[in-house]
Protein backbone atom coordinates (compact mmCIF):
# COMPACT_ATOMS: atom_id res chain seq x y z
CA UNK A 1 0.00 0.00 0.00
CA UNK A 2 2.97 2.70 1.04
CA UNK A 3 4.76 1.62 -2.56
CA UNK A 4 1.58 2.08 -4.45
CA UNK A 5 0.57 5.74 -2.32
CA UNK A 6 4.35 6.55 -3.09
CA UNK A 7 4.26 5.75 -6.72
CA UNK A 8 1.13 7.88 -7.33
CA UNK A 9 3.18 10.71 -5.67
CA UNK A 10 5.65 10.74 -7.55
CA UNK A 11 4.10 10.42 -10.87
CA UNK A 12 1.60 12.77 -10.68
CA UNK A 13 4.68 14.89 -9.17
CA UNK A 14 6.47 14.32 -12.13
CA UNK A 15 3.47 15.26 -14.38
CA UNK A 16 3.27 18.25 -12.60
CA UNK A 17 6.68 18.97 -13.52
CA UNK A 18 6.22 18.20 -17.53
CA UNK A 19 3.47 20.64 -17.84
CA UNK A 20 3.50 23.38 -16.41
CA UNK A 21 2.62 25.36 -19.27
CA UNK A 22 -0.99 23.60 -19.45
CA UNK A 23 -1.40 24.68 -15.69
CA UNK A 24 -0.72 28.13 -16.39
CA UNK A 25 -2.48 28.18 -19.77
CA UNK A 26 -5.80 26.74 -17.99
CA UNK A 27 -6.02 29.97 -15.58
CA UNK A 28 -5.42 30.24 -11.29
CA UNK A 29 -6.87 31.22 -8.48
CA UNK A 30 -7.08 35.28 -7.92
CA UNK A 31 -3.45 36.72 -5.93
CA UNK A 32 -4.54 37.35 -2.52
CA UNK A 33 -2.42 39.27 0.41
CA UNK A 34 -0.02 36.57 2.49
CA UNK A 35 1.78 37.27 5.72
CA UNK A 36 4.68 34.65 7.74
CA UNK A 37 1.67 34.26 10.47
CA UNK A 38 3.58 31.07 11.51
CA UNK A 39 6.78 32.92 11.67
CA UNK A 40 7.54 32.81 15.66
CA UNK A 41 6.93 28.67 15.16
CA UNK A 42 9.49 28.44 12.30
CA UNK A 43 7.48 28.64 9.72
CA UNK A 44 8.19 31.06 7.53
CA UNK A 45 5.66 30.24 4.48
CA UNK A 46 3.31 33.09 3.24
CA UNK A 47 -0.50 32.59 4.44
CA UNK A 48 -3.72 33.40 3.86
CA UNK A 49 -6.58 33.35 6.10
CA UNK A 50 -9.16 31.06 4.95
CA UNK A 51 -12.64 32.40 4.30
CA UNK A 52 -13.80 33.46 8.11
CA UNK A 53 -10.77 31.36 9.22
CA UNK A 54 -10.46 33.50 12.33
CA UNK A 55 -14.78 33.30 13.05
CA UNK A 56 -14.84 36.77 13.69
CA UNK A 57 -17.91 37.12 11.37
CA UNK A 58 -19.71 33.97 13.26
CA UNK A 59 -18.51 31.41 10.96
CA UNK A 60 -19.96 33.42 7.83
CA UNK A 61 -20.34 30.73 5.03
CA UNK A 62 -19.14 27.67 7.18
CA UNK A 63 -21.43 24.79 7.67
CA UNK A 64 -21.50 23.34 10.94
CA UNK A 65 -22.99 20.04 12.54
CA UNK A 66 -23.60 18.17 15.29
CA UNK A 67 -22.52 20.75 17.91
CA UNK A 68 -19.71 22.52 16.23
CA UNK A 69 -20.99 26.36 17.11
CA UNK A 70 -18.47 29.93 17.32
CA UNK A 71 -17.83 30.57 20.76
CA UNK A 72 -15.98 33.52 22.53
CA UNK A 73 -12.42 33.19 22.84
CA UNK A 74 -9.71 33.25 20.75
CA UNK A 75 -6.14 31.36 20.02
CA UNK A 76 -4.13 33.52 22.67
CA UNK A 77 -1.15 34.54 20.11
CA UNK A 78 -3.99 37.19 18.16
CA UNK A 79 -2.30 35.95 14.72
CA UNK A 80 -5.37 37.76 13.16
CA UNK A 81 -5.04 41.60 15.08
CA UNK A 82 -5.60 42.19 18.81
CA UNK A 83 -9.24 42.90 18.12
CA UNK A 84 -10.31 39.08 17.66
CA UNK A 85 -12.33 37.11 20.18
CA UNK A 86 -13.70 34.66 18.68
CA UNK A 87 -12.77 30.63 17.89
CA UNK A 88 -14.84 27.71 16.95
CA UNK A 89 -15.77 24.68 19.02
CA UNK A 90 -15.95 21.10 17.95
CA UNK A 91 -17.39 18.64 20.70
CA UNK A 92 -16.47 14.83 20.02
CA UNK A 93 -18.91 14.01 16.85
CA UNK A 94 -18.98 17.91 15.27
CA UNK A 95 -17.85 18.98 11.90
CA UNK A 96 -17.53 22.19 10.57
CA UNK A 97 -16.81 22.96 6.48
CA UNK A 98 -15.70 26.07 5.08
CA UNK A 99 -16.84 27.97 2.14
CA UNK A 100 -15.81 27.22 -1.30
CA UNK A 101 -12.36 28.73 -2.22
CA UNK A 102 -10.17 28.49 -4.58
CA UNK A 103 -6.77 26.44 -4.92
CA UNK A 104 -4.21 25.66 -7.56
CA UNK A 105 -0.50 24.06 -7.70
CA UNK A 106 0.56 26.71 -5.93
CA UNK A 107 -1.46 25.66 -3.01
CA UNK A 108 0.81 22.93 -0.97
CA UNK A 109 -0.64 23.34 2.70
CA UNK A 110 -3.20 24.31 5.01
CA UNK A 111 -2.03 25.23 8.79
CA UNK A 112 -4.59 26.45 12.10
CA UNK A 113 -4.69 26.44 15.72
CA UNK A 114 -6.55 24.00 18.01
CA UNK A 115 -7.04 23.31 21.38
CA UNK A 116 -7.95 19.69 22.15
CA UNK A 117 -9.39 18.70 25.64
CA UNK A 118 -10.28 15.12 24.75
CA UNK A 119 -6.30 13.44 25.47
CA UNK A 120 -4.08 11.82 23.35
CA UNK A 121 -7.05 9.92 21.36
CA UNK A 122 -8.56 12.44 20.61
CA UNK A 123 -8.10 13.51 16.99
CA UNK A 124 -9.16 16.17 14.46
CA UNK A 125 -9.77 14.78 10.87
CA UNK A 126 -8.95 16.95 7.90
CA UNK A 127 -10.53 16.69 4.48
CA UNK A 128 -10.65 18.64 1.32
CA UNK A 129 -14.03 18.58 -0.60
CA UNK A 130 -13.46 18.80 -4.16
CA UNK A 131 -16.12 20.18 -6.52
CA UNK A 132 -16.31 17.48 -9.54
CA UNK A 133 -18.97 17.54 -12.46
CA UNK A 134 -21.32 14.53 -10.12
CA UNK A 135 -21.02 17.11 -6.99
CA UNK A 136 -18.34 17.58 -3.76
CA UNK A 137 -16.05 14.38 -3.27
CA UNK A 138 -14.38 14.53 0.00
CA UNK A 139 -10.79 13.37 0.36
CA UNK A 140 -8.96 12.81 3.79
CA UNK A 141 -5.34 14.56 3.60
CA UNK A 142 -4.51 14.61 7.39
CA UNK A 143 -5.62 13.62 11.18
CA UNK A 144 -4.11 16.09 14.07
CA UNK A 145 -3.11 16.30 18.04
CA UNK A 146 -2.60 18.88 20.14
CA UNK A 147 -2.84 19.64 23.69
CA UNK A 148 -5.26 21.24 26.33
CA UNK A 149 -3.63 24.74 25.53
CA UNK A 150 -3.76 26.82 22.13
CA UNK A 151 -0.80 25.80 19.72
CA UNK A 152 -0.45 25.75 15.84
CA UNK A 153 -1.00 22.81 14.19
CA UNK A 154 1.08 20.88 11.84
CA UNK A 155 0.92 21.98 8.31
CA UNK A 156 -1.44 19.74 6.25
CA UNK A 157 0.00 19.33 2.68
CA UNK A 158 -3.20 19.27 0.38
CA UNK A 159 -2.19 17.02 -2.90
CA UNK A 160 -5.28 17.06 -4.26
CA UNK A 161 -4.37 20.41 -5.44
CA UNK A 162 -2.53 18.26 -8.34
CA UNK A 163 -6.19 18.05 -9.79
CA UNK A 164 -6.38 21.33 -10.65
CA UNK A 165 -4.43 20.40 -13.80
CA UNK A 166 -7.50 19.24 -15.26
CA UNK A 167 -8.66 22.90 -15.52
CA UNK A 168 -6.45 25.75 -13.83
CA UNK A 169 -8.22 26.90 -10.64
CA UNK A 170 -10.29 24.39 -8.70
CA UNK A 171 -13.26 24.98 -5.99
CA UNK A 172 -12.39 23.41 -2.77
CA UNK A 173 -13.75 23.59 0.81
CA UNK A 174 -12.17 22.06 3.97
CA UNK A 175 -14.13 19.66 6.11
CA UNK A 176 -12.57 19.46 9.86
CA UNK A 177 -14.19 16.67 12.24
CA UNK A 178 -13.32 16.24 15.95
CA UNK A 179 -13.36 12.29 17.33
CA UNK A 180 -12.05 11.15 20.67
CA UNK A 181 -12.82 14.88 22.64
CA UNK A 182 -14.07 18.09 22.25
CA UNK A 183 -11.60 20.30 20.32
CA UNK A 184 -11.46 24.48 19.52
CA UNK A 185 -10.11 25.41 16.25
CA UNK A 186 -9.37 28.89 14.84
CA UNK A 187 -7.63 31.14 12.33
CA UNK A 188 -7.40 28.86 9.51
CA UNK A 189 -4.73 29.72 7.03
CA UNK A 190 -3.65 28.18 3.80
CA UNK A 191 -0.20 28.71 1.98
CA UNK A 192 -0.81 29.82 -1.61
CA UNK A 193 2.08 30.51 -3.00
CA UNK A 194 4.74 27.30 -1.49
CA UNK A 195 7.35 30.10 -0.60
CA UNK A 196 8.10 28.67 2.92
Amino acid sequence: MVVRVVSLTCALAALVATVPAVADAAGSCPEQPTAPVFAPWGDGAQYKLAPDGGFEAGASGWSLHDGAAVQDGNEPFQVGGDADGSSLSLPAGAEATSPPECIDLAHPTIRLFGRDDGGALSTLHVSVQIRTLLGWTSLPVGALGAGAQWQPTAPVHVLVNLLSLLGGGQQVRFAFAATGGDWAIDDVYVDPYSKG
